[in-house]
């Protein structure tokens, strides 16, 4: 006689007995099978769905959004306004000084026979900075190293003198005698009509032509080339002294300073 328990069939009955791994004998009450990792929680969760689990897990992720856009304000609040620095009360006499510091003078001293390094010394020491020097023989030659050239005259002359006043120097160098005037102290243009330029250096005669003007030079005695200008000085000319220049071209025969002409 087989006695099966109420509500179940004898189905279910045999089956539990196939099933020694089940841990129940004939007389064990039988248990439906669960894993060994069953929670009852878990069973509960699944039961309920998936509604309630994404609605905690958005939580927090809508919290940190409202967050960032409290951070990120689209209208910042207007940066302070700023006040103008005060004009300090010492800076105001400073404008009506200036005018006594553009007339202020002082006592220029007298730079003739001085080499020219120490004549310009000199002057910035008694406060004079607009300091000029040119070639006293007229051959327009700058004066790259001040310590190879010496003053021959000065303008202005010594006494007392604005600051601001600007003074140039007559040079030559160290080793050449100082012209009794000074042949540098201006350079006139050609004007309308061909000057005679005998004698002057080539670099001088460039300088009082015309900048377009076009100028051949050539050696007279040995056909060199004419590197420095300034070296060389002029024997003859074409065209020729008193002729009208209408932008033709100029041709000057030189030699050296120190040669003679041929």
């Amino acid at each position: 006689m087989d006695i099966s328990p109420v509500g179940v069939d004898s189905t279910t009955v045999r089956s539990l007995r196939r099933h020694p791994e089940s841990g129940h004998g004939p007389d064990t009450p039988a248990t439906p099978f669960r894993h060994r990792n069953y929670r009852p929680e878990h069973h509960i969760s699944h039961t309920l769905g998936t509604s309630n689990v994404r609605r905690t897990t958005l939580a927090p992720g809508l919290l940190l959004a409202a967050a960032a856009l409290t951070a990120c304000n689209p209208n910042p609040a207007a940066p302070a306004p700023t006040t103008p620095a005060a004009v300090p009360p010492s800076a105001a006499p400073a404008t009506e000084q200036a005018p006594a510091a553009a007339n202020r003078t002082a006592e220029l001293p007298d730079f003739t026979g001085q080499g020219l390094q120490v004549a310009q010394d000199k002057a910035q020491s008694a406060g004079f900075y607009s300091l000029h020097s040119h070639d006293a023989l007229g051959r327009s030659r700058a004066q790259l190293d001040d310590l190879n050239w010496k003053v021959c005259s000065q303008t202005p002359a010594a006494g007392q003198r604005s600051i601001n006043v600007a003074i140039d120097m007559a040079a030559v160098k160290l080793d050449e005698q100082c012209p009794a005037t000074d042949q540098g102290a201006s350079t006139p243009s050609a004007g309308s009509s061909m000057p005679d330029v005998k004698g002057r250096s080539a670099a001088a005669v460039r300088d009082l032509l015309p900048r377009n003007t076009s100028l051949t030079i050539k050696d007279a005695a040995q056909s060199r080339a004419v590197l420095v200008e300034s070296n060389w000085q002029v024997c003859s000319q074409s065209p020729a002294p008193g002729t009208e220049l209408t932008g033709q071209p100029i041709t000057l025969k030189v030699v050296k300073f120190g040669e003679t002409c041929p």
